[in-house]
């Protein structure tokens, strides 16, 4: 790939990690992104599974990962009271469990590509793509700000809202999984260490984090809702959302959502999934949520962004110049684990939050199974498959070569 000129719009996760790779087979990369500035913060993301945890590894930069993430011991559902009543720890179903080995928030993890990358890609912050044109020549990109440019490849790393997805394919109706999620930053005023708690109601869920070294936590909630259209932009609108929906909780939810004002991280969506026929057209493809997500309700998120931009990028330069057909190879390599994974992320939503009291009852029994009887681990087995099933393809020779 040595000189080939390639665009990716968003700066997150699986854009930087994509950038990563690309550059490491010797294309020329530049990344534009909304945002004034690489975002910090965010929700805190987990890794999971042996594909995730191997790309880090050939990364090299697996130890930075690590020192960058949040200490998670474990997880409690508590009552009204606030007396645990269910509890499991890191490292529980071989670290693929509710809460596992690498935790980290989201802009630590893309700050730590960002890091690896900025002294060979080219960063453009404060702009978007408006118009892609593919010719003979490259594709011609408009730019809101920044003066049209061609590139060799065009790749849309830009989220569950993507830009570049609706360029290529227009308006592309979500799959609504029958949730709002929302996260922010609050006062750690329980004194949680290293620990997350839960609190559920009929359709409805709080929870906090312990983050920052235990100074802070990260506050979220869950509530179960039919589709409704609001702008994702306008979060003083979400936050009466999120205060109505949640009005009246138990537990601490009343102290935490007095707090929703003073949060500056606030962060609010929709539990979606990107369901495509293609993930590309031409020379022009997507990586990530903008392509495939499979929702928060997963649990893999950030695990199929990584794989995704590993072998996205390993499958453009084993195409030797002929970008549509790496495209192409990406999409028929990783398409049925991807599929695999929005399945299960269609039926985990009762895990968040529980239409009834009845449910409730049963994912308190399901923990304290899991918690007591060791053999009970077969119910999260499903999980943990699903989490390894995915063989990383070896792109080493391709490095070699550049080299």
């Amino acid at each position: 790939m040595q000189g080939t000129r390639v665009l990716i719009s968003g700066a997150s996760i699986a854009g930087p990690s994509l950038a990563f790779w690309l550059a490491r087979y010797g294309a020329e990369v530049t990344v534009v992104e909304l945002a004034p500035e690489l975002r910090s913060g965010g929700q805190l993301v987990d890794v999971r599974g042996r594909a995730a945890h191997e790309v880090l590894a050939r990364s090299g930069l697996g130890e930075a990962v690590r020192a960058a993430t949040t200490a998670a011991d474990g997880l409690s559902l508590v009552g009204a009271d606030g007396r645990r009543q269910a509890s499991t720890r890191a490292g529980d179903q071989g670290g693929n469990g509710a809460v596992v080995e690498i935790e980290i928030l989201r802009g630590a993890l893309s700050g730590v590509f960002y890091d690896a990358t900025c002294a060979d890609v080219e960063y453009v912050f404060g702009d978007r793509i408006t118009a892609l044109d593919e010719q003979p020549d490259g594709v011609h990109v408009a730019f809101e700000r920044a003066q049209e440019r061609a590139f060799d490849v065009v790749i849309g790393a830009d989220g569950l809202h993507s830009g570049v997805r609706r360029l290529l394919f227009g308006p592309v109706a979500l799959r609504h999984l029958g949730m709002y999620l929302s996260f922010w930053t609050a006062e750690n005023h329980l004194g949680l260490r290293n620990w997350t708690e839960v609190y559920s109601e009929p359709g409805r869920t709080v929870g906090m984090r312990a983050i920052h070294d235990n100074n802070a936590v990260m506050a979220f909630t869950a509530f179960t809702s039919e589709a409704f259209a609001y702008d994702y932009r306008d979060l003083d609108a979400l936050k009466t959302v999120v205060r109505c929906k949640q009005a009246g909780m138990g537990w601490e939810a009343g102290r935490m959502l007095a707090g929703l004002d003073q949060a500056t991280d606030f962060y609010f969506d929709s539990a979606s999934q990107v369901l495509l026929p293609a993930w590309s057209r031409g020379r022009v493809g997507l990586v990530g949520d903008a392509a495939y997500s499979a929702s928060p309700l997963s649990g893999h998120g950030t695990t199929i962004a990584l794989v995704g931009a590993y072998v996205l990028a390993g499958e453009l330069a084993r195409a030797d110049g002929d970008h549509a057909a790496g495209l192409r190879a990406y999409e028929a390599r990783l398409r049925p684990w991807i599929e695999q994974v929005q399945r299960f992320g269609q039926g985990n939503g009762a895990a968040m939050a529980p239409r009834t009291w009845l449910g409730i009852l049963a994912r308190r029994a399901v923990l304290r199974g899991l918690e007591l009887l060791p053999a009970a681990d077969f119910a999260m087995r499903g999980q943990v498959q699903l989490s390894n099933r995915f063989e990383l393809p070896d792109y080493e020779l391709l490095e070699r070569q550049r080299r």
